[in-house]
């Protein structure tokens, strides 16, 4: 069973930044599943640390887009909008290079914030980043913006 509430198709998820970190990181977006978001970005001069190792920042910058993606398409995005609370990141394996994977799952979709877990991988199907991420559902228009 499905648990989107504004799905968008992948090629909608991707043009929805354009000119931003998304972008500029190379971060795309591959597949929307029933219960899923996953998107890629490379392991590349963009994102490695002066050691040549994947930043981070870049894998957290990549499982925020990914579960905020996520718990956006879990709303009704005409009246509500996401915004992070809270993230953190749990490092496990160096990425060199290659493209590494997340995938954003929801562990609680309540009324007025999701947690979302998202496992990071490389191209061999190991565990590079384990990532959660809390974001709390707010009325459009309550931060002015």
């Amino acid at each position: 069973m499905s648990i989107w509430k504004s799905l968008r198709t992948v090629q909608e998820l991707n043009s929805l930044h354009q000119a931003t970190l998304v972008q500029h990181l190379g971060i795309a977006f591959t597949e929307v599943g029933e219960d899923f978001v996953r998107a890629t970005m490379p392991v590349d001069h963009r994102t490695r640390q002066p050691y040549g190792l994947l930043h981070g920042g870049a894998s957290v910058a990549l499982a925020e887009t990914v579960g905020s993606m996520g718990a956006g398409m879990c709303i009704d995005m005409q009246e509500y909008q996401c915004v992070g609370q809270e993230i953190n990141a749990n490092h496990v394996r160096a990425g060199r290079s290659g493209l590494v994977t997340g995938t954003a799952r929801p562990v609680h979709l309540g009324g007025r914030s999701h947690v979302w877990s998202i496992d990071i991988v490389n191209d061999a199907g190991k565990l590079v980043c384990t990532s959660r991420l809390t974001v709390a559902i707010i009325r459009r228009g309550a931060l002015g913006v």
